[in-house]
């Protein structure tokens, strides 16, 4: 069988999903690694912060590197350094005098993966030759989510039947997603990002240009305001809410997903009929209200609401600021695309690291740290708020 753009597409979805994996795998397991290996809050802490933290630094590095080693070898190796990292997952914590270690350097594994798959796959996607890129670039996006929800899903049910005792088979299984998709990338066509006799803008362009770094903000926040609860959401909802792994993990992480993922997905159909201004805004607003509710509320229930109202109104954001950045910039390429990757890492890991630490400081407080991140969402609504489009720009009708 012959292998087309639309194959290529398959394996970017199936990309999105192997990320999917790497940020959210491991935070199921906060507290089991907590109580198993006795593990404290502040050290759990830092597995976050090490996974965005290493994922931020391969942004970086990617813009000098992507173009040398072609996108297909750099997709094979985010895969193969996924793969080995959720087998790290359940080796190494055994093989080690220290679990502790055994773990970072599971995850210094898999966040190698997961910061070239943060840099490849939407460039990768944006050059195949289809139609309406918009719509693409957000379905895309929204198999992140997709991946978020069948892992948290299919992870509780293994736990519920299996046994969290258990857990290492499920890394086993987890690592096949990345080992089929690295066989994938390796096969498909994969497009040149910029048109042959065309010249894409050098790193030194990009950092004099204002609006760049407009867009590097609204990442850096976009990233900080979605993580900063998913990654503590099951940890939340059963330390802090008192309810059962089983129900936390469905009724907060999973239902988040879905509805960050349905976001997305109208915003793949609608967005060239609104104004990117106006969703922004409006997500980011909701943001605030959520982390609010979340935060604030004594009620189990609407503290759950909070985390799922959170998925709804960060859907927007990521795919949303990729899009009016390519539509704005033209010409940005390898290195518009890994600088913005580097912004949202970025804020993926102040976002649950500032809530982490502030709750460890605290005294395991996770309400309080939830509230201290909502500073991010709040700048991001009032930087598009007072945001004025120049004239001539081409950001898709912000307007």
């Amino acid at each position: 069988m012959k292998l087309t753009y639309r194959h290529t597409i398959y394996a970017c979805y199936i990309g999105y999903i192997t990320q999917a994996i790497v940020n959210n795998f491991a935070p199921l397991l906060f507290l089991t690694f907590q109580s198993q290996y006795g593990i404290p809050l502040y050290k759990i802490t830092a597995l976050i912060t090490l996974n965005f933290g290493l994922q931020l630094a391969v942004d970086f590095a990617s813009v000098f590197f992507i173009d040398r080693i072609g996108y297909r070898n750099a997709a094979v190796a985010a895969h193969v350094f996924a793969t080995a990292g959720l087998v790290g997952l359940a080796v190494l914590p055994s093989l080690l005098p220290d679990p502790y270690v055994g773990l970072l350097l599971s995850v210094v594994l898999y966040a190698l993966g997961g910061g070239l798959l943060e840099v490849i796959v939407s460039p990768i996607a944006e050059a195949c030759p289809f139609d309406r890129k918009a719509q693409v670039m957000s379905l895309l996006h929204s198999f992140y989510c997709w991946g978020c929800v069948g892992i948290t899903v299919l992870s509780t049910l293994f736990f519920t039947v299996i046994g969290i005792g258990n857990w290492k088979i499920l890394a086993f299984v987890w690592a096949l997603v990345p080992a089929f998709n690295c066989l994938f990338f390796a096969a498909v066509p994969i497009a040149p990002l910029i048109a042959e006799g065309e010249k894409g803008l050098s790193l030194g362009q990009l950092l004099r240009s204002k609006l760049f770094w407009l867009f590097m903000l609204l990442m850096v926040c976009s990233g900080a305001s979605e993580q900063s609860v998913i990654q503590w959401a099951s940890a939340f909802a059963e330390r802090a809410l008192g309810v059962s792994k089983t129900f936390g993990d469905l009724a907060g992480p999973a239902i988040f997903s879905i509805l960050m993922g349905l976001s997305r997905l109208l915003y793949g159909k609608y967005g060239d009929k609104i104004p990117l201004k106006r969703i922004m805004c409006l997500s980011g607003a909701l943001c605030v209200l959520s982390y609010l509710l979340t935060a604030l509320s004594p009620s189990p229930v609407f503290g759950l609401s909070g985390i799922a109202l959170c998925g709804l109104s960060v859907g927007i954001m990521w795919p949303g600021t990729f899009s009016g950045a390519a539509a704005s910039i033209r010409g940005g390429g390898t290195a518009m695309f890994a600088l913005l990757a580097l912004g949202g890492d970025l804020g993926c890991m102040a976002g649950p690291s500032l809530a982490g630490a502030v709750a460890s400081a605290a005294g395991d407080n996770l309400h309080l740290g939830i509230l201290c991140a909502v500073v991010f969402p709040a700048v991001l609504t009032l930087v598009m708020i007072f945001r004025q489009p120049k004239r001539g720009e081409s950001a898709g009708s912000e307007e």
